[in-house]
């Protein structure tokens, strides 16, 4: 038996940002090991240039996610002022990038899922830097502004961390249960029709879960082989933030 942090993602946008080639900006349909990384290091009070923090934040964790509701894909034309680049000329705030005469335009295509949600599973591994007790204060009392992905793109639900203790990752996701005094998630997908009712003449809809491995010692996935459908890289784990570069990481993908 492993003990766990679940919590949960909800908001109206969200965007999980994957390898970008050229001016399209894709989005993954869950979030992945950067985001949450991101999302603990706004929680806790760290800034970007505590590079050590972060990257701790990264190998000391382990994550699964299971998609409740994939929402529909945002495509966005987006158009930005900004200044040619030039050695030894920094700007610290965007007044100072829009004052300058020399300004010109960049395009770029950006995705987001519209009305979709998450329930995503941590677990510490020996690196750890905190208890999971103390994420969950922080995702409950966040320092810094929380986003899903993207700054235009805040939760609209509290996160509601809850720590639980499970043989295996299924029924960690199967304990975890919505703040009733925010509303059933599945009440507020369903009334926006993004999670589908099942039919008498066909079975409920599956749910897709995602995680990475090692699990820790006393935890299965707890799907079967059937479920299990494959294992895929995905370019995901931080590497170098200043040059924004990233390492892949296995994920297992199954359905149940």
């Amino acid at each position: 038996m492993a003990e766990l942090l679940l919590f949960q993602l909800y908001g109206p946008l969200a965007s999980w940002g994957e390898p970008a080639v050229g001016e399209y900006r894709p989005s993954a349909t869950h979030p992945g090991k950067s985001q949450i990384t991101g999302l603990l290091g706004a929680a806790l009070g760290l800034t970007r240039d505590q590079d050590a923090q972060l990257a701790a934040l990264t190998s000391g964790y382990g994550l699964a996610v299971r998609v409740d509701a994939e929402g529909e894909l945002l495509r966005d034309y987006h158009t930005t002022q900004v200044p040619p680049a030039r050695r030894g000329r920094t700007f610290t705030t965007r007044a100072e990038e829009l004052a300058v005469d020399d300004l010109y335009t960049i395009l770029s295509q950006r995705d987001y899922r519209v009305e979709a949600a998450w329930t995503c599973a941590l677990w510490a591994t020996a690196s750890a830097l905190y208890p999971l007790s103390v994420l969950a204060k922080a995702l409950r009392c966040p320092r810094f502004t929380l986003y899903l992905g993207r700054k235009s793109c805040p939760p609209a639900l509290p996160l509601n961390p809850q720590i639980v203790k499970a043989d295996t990752l299924k029924a960690a996701f199967d304990q975890y249960t919505i703040d009733p005094t925010l509303g059933p998630l599945e009440h507020r997908l369903k009334e926006r029709h993004l999670l589908e009712e099942p039919m008498p003449e066909r079975p409920p809809q599956k749910k897709r879960y995602f995680w990475e491995t090692p699990l820790p010692k006393g935890l299965d996935s707890g799907f079967t082989d059937q479920e299990k459908l494959w294992v895929i890289p995905r370019r995901d784990q931080p590497g170098n933030r200043h040059r924004w570069q990233f390492t892949a990481r296995d994920e297992h993908h199954a359905m149940a």
